[in-house]
């Protein structure tokens, strides 16, 4: 019996591991979770004014047909929801983020510059004791939050072509608490020059929010009551998750274990997308924050001619967030993207917000999405594609 039970916690302990290593798909119970929200929260309340048109019957197909991935889209325009659509799927509770929370640390880290836990410009080296003799020590925070921590050699998309895996032994980095990862594998290595190479890291992002954390102390999940429950007024529980997986240790309270890792209600990211775009709007120290974001984002470097996502049709990255979608370089558009299709799109000038939740790529985001943000279709509605040229330049052309 002794044996059996042996074997027993074995298999489960791989069978966890499978979950958290093979991609992450959908992890919600497998870490330990920051926790934000009551049960009574005072909720922002949607005006709904849903419309028929060609683009909700084209929604419509799109999420009745699973084959597409599909799971939920929302159109917020003018303070108003007008097309609403979702069906039935693997997300049986909150709705996973991936990369897209790698935005939402910098929304919290925003906060935590106007709120004084950070005395420091955005442009002055981080002071980070945990991360002391590693290639992060004095980095500007905002080569962190654009990807350009000269991190490269070791993690991240420069080499792996995945933002979480470590050179050489493919270890998943937001698995582990970062006082781990310092030690194990960035003590004593020089990286790249700082502020020049442009790298999708995780553990960048790992590093800015443990770094807040750090740096708010007791008040960490304070701010994080103050953007989502006060500011936001999320109508559920949301959640960041930490990087103390259930299977292998206890949940400790305080510690820097953040992970940029992001569960909520369809709703909810409606509703926090809305909060970003009120503060760009009303000018607020965090909406400053959001434009300095912008103004100092950096080329890419990224050519592909497949339109299927908000990665592969922005030009520029700034703050961890996307920016310049291609053709629409003329107003700014912060956009998010996360795996499997997770996509949000805040169009300032226009007041609109689009969120789709997916569970993978497979859905029209051509015809969903990036038609939606363009002034006039192009090309008649016909899908376009880049086409680049020997100088390196690109045109837009018919795929």
């Amino acid at each position: 019996m002794f044996r059996l039970w042996i074997f027993i916690i074995v298999i489960h302990s791989i069978l966890m591991i499978g979950v958290v290593f093979a991609g992450e798909k959908y992890c919600f119970d497998c870490m330990h979770k920051y926790k934000i929200g009551d049960k009574k929260n005072e909720t922002y309340d949607f005006e709904i004014d849903l419309q028929e048109n060609n683009l909700s019957v084209k929604v419509k197909e799109q999420i009745s047909d699973k084959k597409t991935g599909l799971v939920s889209y929302i159109l917020f325009e003018n303070n108003k929801i007008l097309i609403d659509e979702n069906r039935k799927s693997k997300y049986t509770g909150p709705y996973p983020s991936h990369s897209v929370g790698k935005s939402l640390v910098s929304l919290v880290t925003g906060y935590a510059v106007c709120g004084g836990y950070i005395n420091h410009t955005v442009f002055d080296s981080i002071d980070y004791p945990t991360v002391a003799g590693t290639l992060y020590e004095n980095q500007k925070l905002i080569n962190l939050l654009n990807m350009q921590a000269g991190d490269g050699e070791i993690v991240g998309d420069r080499i792996h072509n995945k933002d979480n895996r470590i050179k050489g032994n493919g270890k998943n980095i937001n698995t582990i608490p970062i006082k781990s990862a310092m030690k194990a594998y960035f003590k004593n290595k020089d990286g790249l020059e700082p502020g020049v190479y442009f790298n999708y890291s995780a553990m960048a992002t790992n590093v800015i929010m443990n770094y807040v954390i750090y740096k708010t102390g007791d008040d960490w999940n304070k701010l994080l009551h103050k953007i989502f429950v006060e500011d936001a007024k999320v109508a559920k529980k949301v959640y960041f998750g930490k990087s103390l997986e259930k299977h292998n240790t206890g949940n400790r309270s305080k510690g820097e274990y953040g992970r940029y890792s992001f569960y909520a209600d369809r709703y909810d990211y409606v509703r926090i997308a809305n909060l970003m775009l009120n503060h760009w709007k009303n000018d607020t120290c965090v909406g400053k924050y959001l434009k300095t974001m912008y103004e100092n984002r950096i080329d890419r470097d990224y050519k592909t001619n497949k339109f299927n996502g908000n990665h592969r049709v922005a030009l520029r990255y700034g703050g961890q967030f996307l920016w310049d979608a291609v053709g629409v370089e003329d107003r700014p558009i912060l956009m998010m993207d996360g795996a499997w299709g997770q996509q949000v799109v805040i169009d300032f000038e226009n007041n609109k917000i689009i969120t789709a939740h997916s569970t993978d790529r497979n859905y029209d985001y051509y015809a969903l999405i990036y038609l939606q943000l363009t002034s006039d279709t192009l090309d008649n509605g016909r899908p376009v594609c880049r086409k680049y040229k020997d100088d390196g330049n690109f045109v837009l052309e018919p795929c």
